[in-house]
């Protein structure tokens, strides 16, 4: 290995040990005897007992989750309809404004369009009477700046895709529709399902855009968390992340394995 090569892979081990080896210290300390999460007193999962016993935890867990499957869900839904908009209609009026419109929570700051959501929903509260903040606003969210990762994902998706497929079975007489259902669709959803994967993982760790739209009897996990640590750091949030690493890593695998599927 020459000098160059080997500060190559001298500065990438440095970087992954700065992205990663705080990650792996909060599992561990997972693990830790002791209340204190900067010294380990040997090994228990005594705050894995504690986690699991924390009713106001898991409440915002659920709540969480529940969100995430509806963002998530609704999100593929109109994403894919996007995607496919945007890959099957090159030219029409619009465009790209369209498009620009598809892009703009990815690139927006969750600050901006945070302040846009209460601002939309305390006015929608005062000239239709609701809905009122909670799950569902907190869920609206969410599938609003999740579509995006989902409408880009089916454009890529759709940019190589085999158009002979879809031409034979509309030359042996299907309709638009029925070819779409029936060809088209199944060979995105890979895509379809990463993009899902992406948007519920997103919704699971949201913070910033959940603190305006959230209500007072709605409080998320990552807002349980923030509120937590503030007083401190307890050994639970220790456990918690861990769970939340796995839970973000398995999601992210399976995305990226449904993403390089053909089929």
């Amino acid at each position: 290995m020459n000098g160059r090569a080997r500060f190559a892979f001298t500065a990438l081990a440095f970087g992954y040990a700065f992205l990663y080896l705080p990650i792996v210290l909060v599992i561990v300390y997972s693990f830790n005897e002791s209340r204190l999460v900067t010294v380990w007193a040997g090994f228990s999962t005594k705050w894995w007992q504690a986690l699991f016993a924390n009713e106001a935890m898991l409440d915002a867990a659920w709540l969480s989750l529940r969100i995430a499957l509806v963002s998530a869900t609704a999100a593929a839904a109109i994403g894919l309809a996007a995607g496919y908009a945007l890959a099957r209609a090159p030219f029409f009026f619009g465009r790209t404004l369209f498009g620009s419109l598809v892009i703009a929570p990815m690139v927006m700051p969750e600050v901006v369009m945070g302040i846009s959501m209460l601002l939309l929903f305390v006015g929608s509260e005062q000239v239709f009477g609701g809905p009122d903040r909670g799950f569902l606003t907190i869920a609206l969210a969410h599938t609003t700046f999740s579509i995006a990762f989902v409408a880009i994902v089916v454009q890529a998706r759709l940019a190589d895709f085999d158009r002979s497929l879809e031409e034979a079975a509309m030359d042996l007489g299907a309709t638009p529709w029925v070819t779409f259902r029936t060809v088209t669709l199944p060979l995105i959803a890979p895509a379809v399902g990463s993009g899902w994967l992406l948007a519920f993982t997103l919704s699971l760790d949201d913070l910033i855009l959940t603190q305006f739209v959230a209500g007072a009897q709605s409080q998320t996990l990552p807002m349980r968390v923030y509120s937590s640590v503030r007083l401190g750091v307890d050994p639970q949030i220790n456990v918690l992340a861990t769970i939340i690493v796995c839970v973000a890593a398995c999601a992210l695998i399976l995305s990226g394995w449904l993403t390089r599927r053909k089929v």
